[in-house]
């Protein structure tokens, strides 16, 4: 069914997206104040069930592409992912009946509300990542056999332009990527304009509410004196993301982040409070593996989110600090997003990481 989102969703929203970006996607709470700003200005946005849409509907996603570390220093004005939604749709030479985000996680949960409250479109409750990744093609959309291209990419200053490269996402990827870095390093795009018959049979479905379902679950056990890490796995117990798992408990004592080739790529270390185990974390933009102790505990494309220790609230990888306190959990992903076609785009191996997957509920 559909239902309305309202200004006083966000915060929950903000939250639940920030965990389910698993460090990346972009800062979740850049992304509140805009689409806030955008519901005030012109009312709530609709929200559509996949099962609502009609086959032949035109969706086409829209999201922010860059470095994270960037969009800390250049703030969006809210303007720019419509101009890209314009400009795929004047390539088409079709309008778009709905939007839809990317990925789930952080500020691309947050870009097609803004674009849905400031256009009239309803945006589609679901997404193509699951979680939050860094590239492009990562999207069960691709995986599935959608073609991310032809896409749009817009810019601060109102520049727009097409790329088109067929089914390769991948070159889809790195020409977008180009054109990010010379736009500053961020950008506003739309691409994978697909069918709503297309949406269900390659999309996550209701990845929105999740958001909001975990957003709202760590905000009130908090509320009540509850644990909110164990609040949180008995929430996410009979959704698409059946398992989490407390990974670590201890105290960040060693950050390296360094924004290169479009990305915020680095590691960070932590000491367990008695001192005896230890915390590796490799991410580029997102967390991609945790290690304690030299072995794997949670790789992509499950979840590790890392969380404060105390309140539970999402930690970024770019707001990852010396002497933070945290827990760190690992959450499992839907199925479709663990089979060997999936895996061989955002497995492991796609980061050129020396492991194999493993689901997070069969480590120890």
């Amino acid at each position: 069914m559909s239902r309305s989102l309202t200004e006083q969703d966000l915060p929950d929203l903000a939250r639940g997206a920030a965990v389910l970006g698993t460090g990346g996607g972009g800062d979740p709470y850049v992304g509140r104040l805009l689409v806030r700003q955008a519901i005030r200005e012109h009312g709530p946005v609709t929200v559509l069930d996949p099962d609502e849409l009609a086959d032949d509907a035109l969706v086409i996603p829209t999201a922010q592409m860059g470095a994270p570390t960037v969009v800390h220093e250049k703030l969006p004005c809210g303007t720019e992912p419509i101009a890209a939604l314009r400009a795929l749709e004047a390539h088409l030479g079709r309008r778009a009946g709905a939007t839809m985000p990317i990925e789930c996680g952080g500020i691309n949960s947050m870009i097609p509300l803004v674009v849905a409250a400031r256009t009239g479109l309803p945006v589609v409750d679901a997404d193509g990542m699951g979680r939050a990744f860094p590239e492009l093609q990562m999207e069960t959309f691709g995986v599935y056999g959608v073609p991310g291209s032809p896409m749009a990419v817009a810019g601060e200053r109102g520049e727009t332009t097409i790329i088109d490269t067929g089914r390769d996402n991948k070159r889809m990827e790195w020409l977008a990527r180009g054109i990010t870095i010379r736009l500053g390093g961020v950008a506003h795009i739309a691409e994978y304009a697909m069918s709503g018959a297309e949406v269900r049979r390659t999309a996550v479905p209701r990845t929105l509410t999740l958001a909001l379902t975990v957003g709202r679950t760590i905000r009130q056990a908090r509320e009540r004196g509850a644990d909110p890490v164990a609040a949180l796995a008995e929430a996410l117990r009979d959704t698409l993301y059946g398992h989490l798992r407390v990974l670590f408990r201890g105290k960040i004592s060693d950050v390296e982040r360094r924004t290169e080739a479009g990305f915020a790529r680095g590691r960070a270390a932590a000491v367990s409070f008695d001192g005896r185990h230890k915390l590796e974390l490799v991410f580029q933009n997102e967390h991609l593996v945790a290690l304690v102790d030299g072995e794997v505990r949670c790789v992509v494309p499950d979840l590790v989110c890392v969380l404060e220790a105390d309140q539970a609230e999402p930690i970024t990888t770019e707001n990852l600090r010396y002497g933070q306190r945290v827990t760190v959990v690992g959450i499992s992903t839907p199925d479709l997003m663990r089979t060997p076609e999936a895996l061989a785009v955002f497995g492991p191996a796609a980061f050129g990481l020396p492991h194999d997957f493993r689901p997070v509920e069969e480590l120890r």
